[in-house]
Order: C-alpha cells, then structure tokens, then sequence
C-alpha cells in the first residue's frame, strides 16, 4: 500500500468559460467537482496505474463530506481521513476555452486545533506499517506547525519507509532537513529553498541540505533529477496544449509508483514525465489522458548528464 498525505484536502471546482475576462459576467459551459489537494490527485493516478493507495490528511464539514462520498467512488483508494470541526476549502479552477489557460482560485483551509493535530500524528503512525512508501505533499492548513513534514519525515524513515515530499517555503526547508527519499520542486520552489536559480546547481545544493533525490519540475521541458545514482533530464517530445493543473501531482505518482515497483532512475522518470504531459492533455484537470500517457511512454527523451555531487 502506498500511503499519501494531504493536510490540506479540498474539494476541487472547475469552471470551464468561453473567454475569461475581468470585471464582466460569464456563463460558465461546464462545472466539475472532485476530491482534490495534492496527495489526494497524487493517490487517484496511483489507483489508476493500478497501486492500492490509502489518502489521509483532514477532512471537514459540509465539504469535507462531498469530498469523501467522491472519494468513495474511486477503486483503488483506501479512505483514512481524520475528521475535523472545521470546514474542508475549495479550490475553483477557470478554464478559458479559447486561450487554453487556467486561473486557480485557493481557500487557504480551516484551522486545525492541537488536539486534531495529535489524532491526525496518531493515524498517521497506525497506518505506516503497512505502507510501501509515503508520499507528503501540498500546502499546511492553518494551525499545522510549520515544521509538521519535518516531524512527519522523520516518523516514516524510523520504520524504513521512503519518504517523497512535495511542499514549498518554509514547510518545505524544515522537511529537507529531515532527509527524505525525494523533494519533488518546481523550479520557484527550488530557487526559493536554495537562492539559485540555477536549476542543476539549486539540485545540488538541494540534496547537500539533505534530500536523498531532488526532481524538479521544468515545466513544458519536462524534469531535472539529481540522485546518488547520477544527474538527469527528462522532457516530452514536444510541448502538449491543456490545463496544467495536476500535471505535477501526476509526476509525483509516476515517481512513487515506479519506486515501488523498484525501477531505474531514467524509467522512474521517463514515466512521471509522460503521466505528467497525458494529465495536461487530459479533458478534465487532474486526470490524466492513459491514450497519450501509452504513446509517450515510449518518446520521452531522458538524458544523462554528469554525476550529481
């Protein structure tokens, strides 16, 4: 079982719109709902690549319900979220059908009190026995210490689990230090914890401060990964048109998915790659095209490069 979790869990909203413009009214063609935050988009490809996975994190309120009754109608996907008083955020997603871009809309979650905190510590610890990796990812809730993945690292690599952990700014600095298997950065992020811009040197700089691998998004040009194993880059054979939205989340699994099946570094990356292109290509964001993901599996470009210090 791989376990993924998502502190802040939302419900994600997509309107889709024939052009997105500000300060007029818009008719929306099409809305969609579905349990969303990143580890909850990380287990759904998970299950469809066909890994059992188990998604915990906070669940709350009127919201939170909506999101465990669509939970519930994914196969593959084993609830274990911990309930909360407060309320479960949403997260509206605008399609603009003639340019092809997105506007993201982000509730910053509700507040989780110290009691909730320590039950959530508590499941978490009861569900790791069983797990084959964990994967740590997105935003911290209001409430959360800052240094929770930090502490949550550490309680999964004392059981010898690996440790994927996907966050930003200071969550992210606190859980480096924490030394997991893998930081999945986008490029910002990456400049953020390190202060280059550089992206083969942040890498480096990134797994000096101790991750065991960095593998960090570049966007439409595809990954860059510094490992023990070696230095790689990763892209598609050309840039796909769509809505990015959980293209890196779709990456994250490609990654902990071929980890457990015990993969080389090019193959691991070779396939978050063309899961990541498939999801932009996909009709519905967070979702991701198995039509494109087939045919790039065998056309991403991965090239080795020196060996990561």
């Amino acid at each position: 079982m791989i376990l993924t979790v998502t502190l802040n869990t939302a419900l994600d909203i997509t309107y889709r719109v024939r052009s997105l413009r500000p300060h007029t009214s818009h008719r929306v063609s099409e809305v969609t709902e579905r349990p969303g935050g990143k580890g909850v988009n990380v287990a759904r490809v998970l299950a469809a690549l066909g890994h059992e996975v188990t998604v915990t994190g906070f669940t709350g309120g009127a919201t939170g319900r909506v999101v465990q009754e669509r939970l519930a109608s994914v196969p593959g996907v084993v609830d274990a979220l911990v309930p909360i008083t407060g309320a479960t955020r949403r997260t509206i997603a605008v399609v603009d059908d003639r340019s092809g871009d997105t506007t993201q809309l982000n509730e910053p979650g509700p507040t989780v009190t110290p009691a909730e905190w320590s039950a959530f510590q508590e499941a978490y610890e009861a569900l790791l026995p069983t797990a084959s990796a964990v994967a740590l990812c997105g935003s911290l809730p209001p409430g959360v210490p800052v240094g929770a993945y930090a502490g949550l690292v550490r309680t999964a690599r004392s059981t010898g689990i690996p440790v994927l952990l996907d966050t930003s700014g200071e969550p992210l600095r606190r859980g480096v230090a924490a030394r997991p298997d893998i930081i999945k950065p986008n490029t910002d992020e990456l400049a953020e914890l390190t202060g280059s811009h550089d992206p083969v040197r942040a890498t480096q700089d990134a797994r000096r401060r101790g991750a065991g691998a960095v593998v960090a998004s570049l966007g439409a040009e595809g990954l860059l990964a510094a490992t023990p194993e070696g230095r790689w880059r990763a892209a598609p054979p050309s840039t796909l048109h769509g809505n990015p939205t959980g293209a890196g989340d779709s990456a994250v699994a490609g990654l902990l998915s071929a980890l457990v099946e015990h993969l080389p570094w090019p193959d691991r990356l070779t396939r978050a790659v063309a899961l990541s292109a498939a999801t932009v290509s996909a009709p519905v964001a967070g979702e991701f095209d198995r039509r494109v993901y087939e045919e790039l599996l065998g056309r991403v470009t991965v090239t080795s490069e020196a060996s990561a210090a």
